[in-house]
């Protein structure tokens, strides 16, 4: 009689693997509307910025002149003028929100280290849904402006501005970008602006987002004593 044959081996059970956790460190991104509770931070950017470019004596701005020039009673709806996209940053998810006039741009940003920000409790922001982890780190300001040859209106960016731990990590081109999508998402012809001449690496970045530099245009500027002196003329 043969020999009975054994019982098959138990297979083995599958061996599951967590899921590989991405090396580094994350920080989560949002460009947003500006609202008047954001004016302190606004200040202090644009006070940064005067001191960056050594044009601090130049910066008359306070908290106050801006929220009545930039958030004034009955203000025009976002885009029709002056208006302002805020950077703010997290270590955590932000919570997708609405806006009727433009839903925030969140993203996540993957670092090999954590950015070291020794201003993130003075930047704090203000937003309602902050929790107190977010901070804001840059803006951009423009308003609409026409062009009579593509008989189009268009975007002029008049400042941006990043704190400097948040530069050189494609942060400014979000900003940017964020301003040239919703000229396009309107039917825009153009966004421009302008730049100190010298800056040659700011003009390589302008040119690598697509951005034709125009050396036969200067601006020319009616500012100060000059423009008042306008104020007594007889036209």
């Amino acid at each position: 009689m043969a020999a009975a044959v054994p019982p098959p081996l138990p297979s083995a059970a599958p061996i599951t693997l967590p899921e590989p956790t991405p090396p580094g460190h994350t920080l989560f991104t949002r460009i947003r509307l500006a609202t008047i509770d954001d004016v302190p931070n606004i200040h202090k950017l644009i006070h940064q910025k005067a001191v960056f470019e050594g044009l601090s004596h130049l910066c008359q701005a306070t908290a106050d002149s801006l929220a009545a020039t930039l958030f004034p009673p009955n203000p025009p709806s976002p885009f029709a003028s002056f208006t302002i996209f805020l950077l703010e940053l997290s270590t955590s998810p932000f919570s997708p929100t609405q806006n009727p006039h433009f839903t925030p741009l969140i993203k996540s940003l993957h670092l090999d280290l954590p950015i070291d920000d020794p201003e993130w409790e003075t930047f704090r922001s203000n937003a309602n849904d902050s929790n107190g982890d977010v901070t804001v780190g840059g803006f951009v300001l423009f308003f609409p402006n026409y062009s009579t040859f593509i008989a189009k209106p268009g975007f002029y960016i008049e400042d941006m501005f990043l704190r400097e731990c948040y530069r050189r990590k494609g942060l400014g081109k979000r900003l940017l970008s964020a301003v040239a999508v919703q000229a396009a998402k309107m039917g825009y012809g153009r966004v421009e602006w302008a730049a100190p001449e010298g800056n040659v690496n700011a003009f390589e970045f302008f040119e690598q987002m697509g951005a034709k530099i125009l050396p036969e245009w200067k601006i020319c500027r009616l500012t100060g004593e000059a423009l008042q002196a306008y104020a007594h003329v007889n036209l």
